[in-house]
């Protein structure tokens, strides 16, 4: 396939996309932009424009200056959105931050993207963490903190005369960082025409006045870039959500419902979670966006069958391509006679190209790499000027920037996109894109590996990064729980191994060099293991009441269960075993359906161990 898409690709327009935001304002000032369906305050268009002000004032009597980068650091919720807004208005380009990033890491993009001023809560009405995330950034030399007042809808106060600062298309909007294969994150630099063209006309999903779409998305995902902006250009309005693990699944969908949510999106995972658990759960939206991993096909029959949403889209793109590149609807007629769901077509505004190692065209049905063009592509990685030249090639016929995915594609018959694979050893683990080298290389950084390899193991759910390494001279034969604290404070959760093997020796090649294929298959097999020896263990409990506490045997038997691995010490966190936030849910709902007890997944991540879980249940209404 040479190339496929509109013929056409106009620009996306010179102007801001707060100008987009700007219309509204002056069209319908008194309807609501955003309101907080947890508790917190909802602000109408003119409110909301009026407090981005504010900020865009702040911004300005701190010299920010335009296109300077301005990092955020707050929760969920309508001051995050006021400070997006206001950064925009005051030309500069946000940068969010990752809530689970540890203070290392953030202190590492911080200084890469040279950040001056962070916008911080100001710690009136601030949610749980808010101000032990402000202190991932107090005391950092050469950084300031500006901090965000919490909206007050209500609140008399003067209004500064801002003039917005002046923008174009290729000014940029935000910063997105992701893994980066060096051992460093890299920052994506996204415009204004990048965005403009994921909401303008979309192909993938209508929103009009009036909507509401949901805000559930981590503000460092990019999803979060389609989530405020597609709402707020639209003149809809933006309701920050609960997240699924925030609550049980039916409570969840009694708020979508609540709260009127007509377009939404979800991570893979999440999906199918949902999908698993509650599959009608979703037939109250008109649009639900599905994007990060390839989609499973019986989950997504799963949800039709029960009463699918108005439109399910299966959405792909790498934050290179500004969220979202291609769009797959998924409908019993669409997904007839396949067994594997496709990425689709290219959206509104995007070219397609399917190239080989050289950039040449493959042939029809061949695989070969993703090539996206248009003006949704970035303008490159903040000051790796190289790594742009590498991954951002000319596009055959405009010679305008096309962007290398490094993900491997064919064309079907019936002119659809199969993703097939990658062209390096990249990863995508519960929406988030992950360079296996970067774990590698913070691993012999810590100085107590001599060599380090990291692998995705299993499918689905059950997917997790495990790693092998050799003990670094001097260092105890078997570190592995001192390895894995010290990578904990260097990278978010997201990207820590749930367990790490010590080699005795390295496995190596004839050439001298290790044997790749040979250490992912040791790394496979101890993680194997693992999930057996647990899966024996949890059989091999009594049927019948234990000799111990009852309600820890249980917790200790379902955790067993849910996370692969042999039972826990009463002191051992959720996390550290390898849990995340969805395999919290799917523990959430074991212990509701064993033990009676109203437990939610934030009470197990919370939790220091099963000892202090244990305690809540029995509080909990109906525990034992």
């Amino acid at each position: 396939m040479g190339m496929y898409a509109h013929a056409a690709v106009p620009r996306a327009g010179t102007l801001g996309v707060h100008h987009l935001v700007a219309a509204h304002v002056g069209e319908r000032p008194d309807a609501c932009a955003v309101r907080d369906a947890r508790g917190g305050p909802a602000l109408t268009y003119r409110q909301l424009w009026e407090q981005a002000g504010r900020v865009a004032h702040t911004l300005a009597t701190h010299g920010v200056a335009p296109g300077e980068p301005v990092a955020v650091d707050l929760e969920r919720g309508t001051a995050l959105v006021v400070a997006l807004l206001g950064v925009a208005r005051a030309g500069a380009a946000y940068l969010p931050l990752d809530a689970q990033a540890p203070a290392e890491r953030v202190a590492t993009v911080l200084a890469d993207a040279g950040v001056r001023t962070v916008l911080v809560g100001d710690g009136e009405g601030a949610g749980e963490g808010e101000g032990e995330r402000a202190g991932r950034t107090a005391g950092i030399s050469g950084v300031r903190q500006v901090r965000v007042a919490r909206p007050a809808p209500d609140q008399q106060c003067e209004v500064p005369d801002v003039a917005d600062v002046p923008v174009d298309g290729d000014s940029p909007l935000y910063i997105g960082y992701t893994s980066g294969s060096t051992g460093t994150p890299k920052g994506v630099v996204v415009p204004h025409r990048a965005v403009r063209r994921l909401v303008t006309d979309a192909t993938f999903c209508t929103i009009a006045p009036g909507d509401r779409v949901g805000q559930a998305a981590n503000p460092a995902f990019d999803a979060t870039t389609f989530e405020v902006w597609g709402a707020l250009t639209a003149g809809a309005t933006l309701v920050v959500l609960p997240t699924v693990v925030d609550l049980a699944v039916d409570r969840w969908a009694a708020v979508l419902q609540d709260e009127d949510i007509t377009t939404l999106f979800l991570t893979t995972s999440l999906f199918h979670l949902v999908a698993r658990t509650r599959p009608g759960a979703l037939h109250t939206l008109r649009n639900l966006v599905v994007g990060g991993e390839q989609l499973d096909l019986a989950a997504v029959r799963a949800v039709l069958a029960a009463g699918p949403p108005g439109r399910l889209v299966n959405g792909y793109g790498p934050t290179e391509a500004t969220v979202f590149a291609t769009s797959f609807d998924c409908t019993d007629a669409s997904l007839a006679g396949r067994d594997r769901i496709p990425i689709g077509r290219a959206i509104q505004q995007t070219t397609l190209h399917i190239r080989d190692e050289e950039l040449r065209p493959v042939a029809p049905g061949q695989p070969g790499e993703l090539c996206i063009g248009g003006p949704g592509v970035a303008k490159g990685y903040l000051g790796q000027p190289e790594r742009t030249a590498r991954a951002f090639v000319p596009e055959p016929g405009t010679g305008t920037p096309m962007y290398r995915t490094g993900d491997l594609v064919r064309e079907l018959p019936d002119g659809e996109l199969e993703l097939v694979g990658r062209a390096d050893r990249q990863v995508k683990l519960r929406g988030y894109r992950i360079e296996l080298e970067e774990i590698e290389r913070a691993a012999l950084a810590t100085g107590l590996a001599e060599a380090a390899f990291v692998s995705k193991v299993g499918e689905g759910q059950a997917a997790r990064l495990a790693g092998a390494f050799l003990p670094a001279g001097g260092t105890a034969e078997n570190n592995a729980e001192e390895l894995a604290a010290a990578l904990a404070r260097a990278l978010p959760a997201y990207m820590l191994p749930s367990s790490w093997t010590p080699l005795a020796s390295l496995p190596l090649h004839s050439t001298g060099k290790a044997d790749r294929a040979r250490i992912d298959a040791l790394i496979e097999a101890a993680a194997e293991r693992t999930t057996v020896s647990a899966a024996e263990e949890t059989h091999a409990q009594p049927a019948g009441p234990s000799v111990g506490d009852p309600v820890t045997d249980a917790l200790t038997r379902i955790w067993a269960e849910v996370l692969g691995t042999p039972s826990a010490a009463p002191d051992q966190d959720f996390l550290s075993l390898g849990g995340n936030s969805l395999l919290a849910t799917q523990a959430a709902a074991r212990i509701r359906e064993v033990l009676a007890a109203d437990i939610e997944p934030y009470d197990i991540l919370l939790a220091a161990g099963i000892g202090e879980l244990a305690g809540r249940v029995r509080e909990s209404a109906g525990a034992v």
